[in-house]
């Protein structure tokens, strides 16, 4: 595995064993036999936006192995502003052992990587989402059984974090992936041919389209919100935009009967989703938040040892 996780791609070989080593984490834990495998590291939490489940999760993760954590939220570090980002990474790599960044700017995250000489992983940038897919893909493991042969598609913001991090880790494990979204947020072309590539690569599909009836006989059902922290100033072209591409019962009607719904939350209820859809039987919103954690410390065990 690399030193950083700035993408899915860079856990490419090792996605699976993650995802099962998320598993057994969870299932130790569950049974009184969870191991201080990370006694004594040290990670820092820097976080230039607000989160919940990022933050709690990482903390919490390292905390329950044995380890420490430290926040700096945006006014603690100023990226690029107060001092270099060089000499903010290469101070930070003394102190700790590894780094979980939720940058404004992606440059900034990248930088960052560079010159720490502890792993660094991202914990959202305009572009990814790696923390939250492991976590998806354990909830779906958990809830199917298996990836191999799964049928995933994503519905709304094609040019999503999320939505790029689905379609470049669903193939890693076996999944083909459909993303319906209107022709005006379809992905960018780099995300595309990465997709085309890996599901080549791994046997898989992908298919891109903007008619909501593709939907039918997918396994799983994903939406993320429509207008991210990076594009507020753009909320109502958004919603213009992606006005009926709301997940709903009738939506999810569509897929097959035992398809699980996802989102990554926060939730933008009447927009991407219905409360009755996000809360209703086939929803995993909630087991999604709670694998975080799991996926995190098994990601984190995998860097450090």
């Amino acid at each position: 595995m690399k030193k950083n996780i700035l993408s899915i791609l860079d856990t490419q070989d090792e996605t699976r064993e993650i995802i099962d080593l998320a598993i057994k984490l969870k299932n130790d834990f569950k049974n009184d036999k969870l191991e201080p495998l990370l006694k004594n590291k040290r990670l820092t939490v820097i976080f230039e936006r607000a989160s919940v489940r990022t933050h709690v999760s990482c903390e919490f993760a390292i905390k329950m192995i044995g380890g420490h954590t430290c926040f700096l939220g945006k006014d603690d570090v100023k990226v690029g502003k107060r001092e270099t980002i060089q000499d903010i990474a290469l101070a930070l790599a003394r102190y700790c052992d590894i780094i979980v960044y939720r940058a404004l700017d992606k440059e900034n995250l990248h930088q960052l990587a560079k010159y720490a000489t502890v792993p660094v992983i991202n914990g959202l940038d305009i572009d990814e989402h790696p923390c939250q897919i492991l976590a998806d893909l354990m909830t779906i493991k958990e809830k199917k059984g298996r990836t191999d042969g799964l049928n995933f598609v994503f519905i709304g913001d094609g040019d999503d974090n999320l939505t790029h991090s689905f379609m470049l880790g669903c193939p890693l494990v076996g999944m083909n992936v459909t993303v319906i979204s209107p022709k005006s947020h379809w992905p960018s072309e780099y995300f595309i041919e990465k997709a085309k590539e890996f599901s080549k690569k791994m046997g898989t599909t992908f298919k891109l389209t903007d008619n909501l009836e593709a939907v039918k006989d997918h396994d799983i059902v994903a939406t993320d919100t429509w207008v991210s922290m990076w594009f507020e100033n753009q909320r109502g072209q958004y919603l213009k935009d992606l006005s009926g591409y709301t997940v709903t019962t009738e939506v999810m009607s569509k897929a097959k009967k035992d398809a699980i719904f996802m989102h990554c939350m926060p939730i933008t209820y009447g927009e991407e989703v219905t409360k009755e859809v996000a809360h209703g039987p086939q929803s995993v919103i909630i087991d999604e938040a709670e694998n975080r954690m799991w996926t995190e410390m098994a990601l984190m065990i995998k860097l450090l040892n």
